[in-house]
């Protein structure tokens, strides 16, 4: 089977790490990230030069996200993904797992919204579109976890343990609906829990926490799944190459174990992420306070007083 153009995958000799990471792009997916991290600078140049300050931290957390992205689709991670499905698997939890976790982090609508100019009155721009895209009906469903957790859970069993993945893996334009779709999934589950850019659906922190949690133990039991299985699941990967010397149940035992791990990395990673917004979300709300304490002398706490004297007299 020949993938994006470069090279047949039935030749491929045994994987190694030096060899998965060899340079091998996928123009899709190289044109797409190279936009990303254009744009993304565009979008902070022009802050810097009106004087506005961005996080060089959110920018770190962007980049990495985007090159986490070409990391398993510009790389021969992309050629023997479609042979090995332990290498897939990896392609599968970093681009749907890992990338989006980062790249939210990086708040590119944040900066969108700062950096785009305002349209003049009566007209529409770009920055006026995407305030209309992040209140419409449509992004509040798909951001709420009625949605985000199933459909979370369906990219692992409906995907896999049904002829879909088959179909989708046969043609290249299919391959690269299934990537972009893990991508999607990863970015709309975890936007909403990691509450950086702004959205229709915004939990309290502990909701945020439950929502996580609701869908990671389904990662961990389709990895389980694929380790205790005494034959192949998935047909695509029954007949790998004779040139990768690889043994079919070992390698299917494999990507069960990469399928568990990872729901656990990513977790911690985001729970990490949220104790950190909560804690100066907290920082912020008592600064607040203090101030309103000392514009108003404090009335809060003097009626409160007041009432204790009253009851106190009763």
């Amino acid at each position: 089977m020949d993938h994006s153009g470069h090279g047949m995958t039935t030749d491929l000799p045994p994987f190694t790490l030096g060899r998965g990471l060899e340079f091998s792009p996928d123009l899709f997916f190289l044109i797409g990230c190279l936009t990303a991290l254009g744009l993304y600078g565009w979008g902070v140049a022009r802050l810097r030069r009106r004087g506005d300050a961005w996080p060089v931290s959110r920018t770190v957390f962007f980049t990495v996200g985007v090159l986490t992205i070409a990391l398993v689709t510009c790389t021969k991670l992309n050629d023997y993904g479609m042979v090995m499905f332990s290498v897939h698997m990896v392609q599968h939890m970093v681009i749907s797992m890992l990338s989006p976790i980062l790249v939210l982090l990086g708040a590119p609508v944040t900066l969108a919204l700062r950096a785009l100019p305002v349209a003049g009155r009566g007209s529409t721009g770009p920055r006026e579109l995407l305030l209309k895209l992040l209140h419409s009906r449509y992004m509040k469903v798909i951001t709420h976890p009625g949605f985000t957790i199933p459909m979370f859970i369906a990219s692992l069993y409906a995907l896999y343990f049904t002829p879909l993945f088959d179909f989708l893996m046969g043609s290249k334009p299919g391959h690269i609906g299934m990537m972009v779709h893990f991508l999607m999934v990863g970015v709309v589950f975890f936007w909403p829990i990691m509450g950086v850019d702004p959205g229709p659906h915004r939990p309290g922190y502990v909701m945020r926490m439950l929502e996580l949690f609701a869908g990671m133990p389904f990662h961990a039991f389709f990895g389980i799944a694929l380790m205790m299985a005494t034959e192949p699941m998935v047909k695509a990967y029954r007949n790998p190459p004779a040139s990768l010397g690889i043994d079919v149940l070992t390698d299917q035992n494999a990507a069960g174990g990469i399928a568990w791990a990872f729901s656990e990395i990513p977790s911690v990673l985001v729970l990490i992420a949220l104790v950190y917004q909560w804690y100066h979300s907290e920082q912020r709300q008592a600064v607040r306070m203090d101030r309103a304490a000392d514009r108003d002398g404090d009335k809060e706490l003097e009626a409160y007083n007041a009432y204790l004297a009253s009851l106190r007299s009763r």
